[in-house]
């Protein structure tokens, strides 16, 4: 034991000092005066809004994707001891990449997780051969699916660094199969291994994501009128205040608002008021002067309905109560007004080609009520499912012309106070959300007499019944939100399209000082951009010509070098191609820091095309000295640039109205030029 002590303890440790140089350059590049400027820049007035609504527990939906960048986000502030009380309401009155990793925005993180994953698969695809299974093999492999988790858990983007990773594992898993030295139930270990960490822990990390969204905030925000009622009730405060306890189970006589699915334009409840429909509207077709049926944004005494029994003339409840079921017959009565919800052939004010939809008021005139409807749960698990409070979806098919209730969504004239339409939909294919509504507040009636209904109608009701969603069901409606919530389609000042990218024809002006004239410009540095252009253009024209003369059995370089020219450079430009080319299918406004995750790629390839060129096309000692002193002058110039532009990426010195015309390279750029 003691002759163990004696001899001497030998740690070896390698550092890759160019490694080293990279990250404290990039270091001192981004955090060198973090601090300025001293405001709101550009996007952080959305996201730092995030941030505070997360401190506070408040429930949002952002339609850029999902939750987990800022989560991230929220993390730093809540490190840092924001407590959320900051109005994020003014902007203030590479060096792109530069300028986007300083700031509170989601691209520098999607790009690092991008780059992990990319990092991670490469490390393990290098073990492989020799290293089968073992720690090492499984640290980066699962490392791999965590960050493409990752990736598309802060933005979507991610998705497509995803994809690209996916295809090729396949690739690399197709050679395997045909490696005869694998024994298949060592091929079934590798298959269940990469399914393991390439597709079952990304998806159970993405659900842990909006899971620890949704716990975090439980509290009703200013987003909860995009999202069903039962969403809505589950929050607490909002509409959870006004629907807790409340009867779980629609009966004959009782008082209910109807909310429309939809959601859009705005949400509306089903509404009724004692104004008629014009004799003739202003195109000169008739009316059936009926009382107006509509769809209104806003809470009101005049949105409740009572259902009754076509039976009877009872309006309240019996004891017990008579649940109505899907497939069941019902009349709709307004509450206020005691007129029942009705349909005929005549056209609706806004939609001839759909059916108006009145309270029937009888004008002793050769037009009979049509007043009932067939309750259908769309959600139902079984036809005898009970139509229920807040969860149950449902459509009203008008029993004698078969027309659906629907919301239209075109807005009333003056006579309709600007109120949503309301029509009778004859061609009802399938379950539209137009046609869909849900009970929102729903109380039992008590009081047959008109006057001590109005009194009941006004006041809250008291019943205690949960009506919480489980996770998977509000997972999946706020997943549905985010995918298919659209903002208004607006042209931004500095909206882009994905064509200025490449030659970087556009920037965004993210600062401006109020007085001084200093700045903040997402923009690129132009000999970095160039040459990432230039050198995805020699590798695809070199590409091709070694690909044709192999084709002639011509080998210009050895076979290890040629399949790292492949792998490597073919993920660069596959990285570079799948988060660049899908921008030209999609219909939003689009900026340039969408560019960001693509342009990373081909900066990747620049080096991979400089060592190639330096090792195997530059063969004479003068072409080496030729190529080094070319590429010190290049590094030379990148530098120059970066200082050149480093005022406008750091907000600091401000600049003379002459030094920033001077900055003006590209008479597309907007350099902000402040009146004397």
């Amino acid at each position: 034991m003691l002759g163990c002590l004696k001899n001497p303890v030998v740690v070896t440790v390698e550092i890759n000092m160019n490694l080293v140089a990279l990250t404290v350059i990039g270091l001192i590049s981004r955090l060198w005066g973090l601090s300025y400027p001293r405001a709101v820049v550009f996007d952080e007035v959305y996201y730092g809004q995030f941030v505070s609504l997360y401190m506070k527990r408040i429930f949002f939906v952002d339609d850029s994707g999902p939750p987990f960048g800022h989560m991230l986000l929220a993390l730093g502030g809540y490190l840092g001891g924001f407590d959320g009380n900051f109005l994020w309401n003014r902007i203030g009155a590479e060096n792109s990449l530069i300028t986007q990793s300083r700031f509170m925005l989601l691209e520098s993180i999607l790009i690092f997780f991008i780059l992990l994953a990319v990092l991670s698969y490469l490390k393990f695809y290098n073990l492989q051969r020799d290293s089968f299974f073992s720690g090492s093999w499984w640290f980066w492999l699962l490392l791999t699916g965590v960050a493409c988790s990752c990736a598309v858990g802060v933005k979507y983007m991610g998705l497509f660094t995803y994809m690209l990773l996916l295809t090729i594992a396949g690739v690399h898993f197709w050679h395997m199969i045909g490696d005869r030295n694998l024994s298949n139930v060592s091929l079934m270990c590798h298959f269940l291994a990469r399914g393991l960490a390439l597709i079952i822990i990304p998806v159970a990390m993405y659900l842990s994501f909006f899971y620890v969204h949704l716990t975090f905030l439980y509290r009703s925000g200013p987003h909860d009128q995009i999202m069903t009622s039962a969403f809505q009730a589950s929050l607490e405060g909002g509409l959870a205040r006004i629907t807790q306890g409340q009867p779980l189970e629609v009966a004959y006589g009782s008082q209910i608002t109807l909310r429309n699915v939809l959601g859009k334009p705005v949400q509306c409840w089903l509404h009724s008021h004692t104004n008629t429909y014009p004799i003739r509207y202003e195109n000169g077709r008739g009316s059936s002067h009926q009382q107006q049926v509509t769809c209104y944004p806003f809470k009101d005494v005049n949105n409740w309905w009572i259902v009754k029994d076509p039976g009877t003339q009872q309006l309240v409840v019996s004891n017990p109560p008579r649940p109505v079921r899907h497939g069941h017959i019902v009349q709709l009565v307004h509450g206020i007004t005691t007129r029942y919800l009705n349909t005929h052939d005549v056209a609706a004010p806004l939609s001839p080609h759909s059916q108006e939809v009145s309270c029937y008021i009888d004008y002793n005139i050769s037009m009979p009520a049509q007043n009932l409807w067939r309750v259908e749960i769309v959600n139902r698990e079984s036809d005898t499912d009970v139509w229920k409070t807040v969860l149950s979806e449902v459509r009203f098919v008008h029993v004698n012309t078969s027309a659906v209730l629907k919301l239209s969504g075109a807005s009333l004239p003056e006579w309709g106070y600007r109120q949503l339409e309301v029509v009778g939909e004859k061609l009802s294919k399938g379950y539209h959300q137009s046609m869909v509504w849900n009970v929102e507040e729903h109380r039992y009636g008590k009081s047959q007499e008109q006057k001590e209904r109005e009194v009941e109608l006004h006041s809250p009701t008291q019943m205690d019944i949960s009506k919480n969603l489980s996770f998977m069901a509000k997972f999946m409606e706020l997943q549905w939100k985010i995918l298919t919530l659209k903002n208004e389609d607006t042209e931004h000042k500095y909206s882009s399209s994905a064509l200025d990218w490449i030659t970087m024809d556009t920037n965004i002006a993210y600062w401006l000082h109020p007085t001084s004239g200093a700045q903040i410009h997402l923009l690129g540095n132009v000999v970095t951009w160039a040459s990432a252009n230039v050198a995805a253009l020699v590798y695809t024209c070199l590409s091709l010509w070694y690909l044709i003369r192999r084709r002639r059995k011509i080998y210009d370089i050895p076979e290890d070098a040629w399949q790292l020219w492949v792998s490597a450079g073919g993920i660069c430009v596959g990285g570079w191609a799948v988060n660049y080319l899908p921008f030209f299918l999609m219909e939003k406004t689009l900026f340039l820091y969408h560019y960001l995750p693509a342009l990373t790629f081909q900066i990747l390839l620049i080096p991979i095309v400089l060592q190639h060129l330096g090792n195997h096309l530059c063969s004479s000692l003068l072409l080496k000295s030729m190529f080094s002193a070319l590429v010190v002058a290049w590094f030379s110039s990148v530098y120059l640039v970066y200082r050149t532009f480093s005022p406008v990426t750091y907000g600091e010195p401000s600049l003379s109205v002459t030094e920033l015309k001077d900055l003006r390279w590209k008479d597309s750029w907007n350099i902000l030029i402040q009146k004397q």
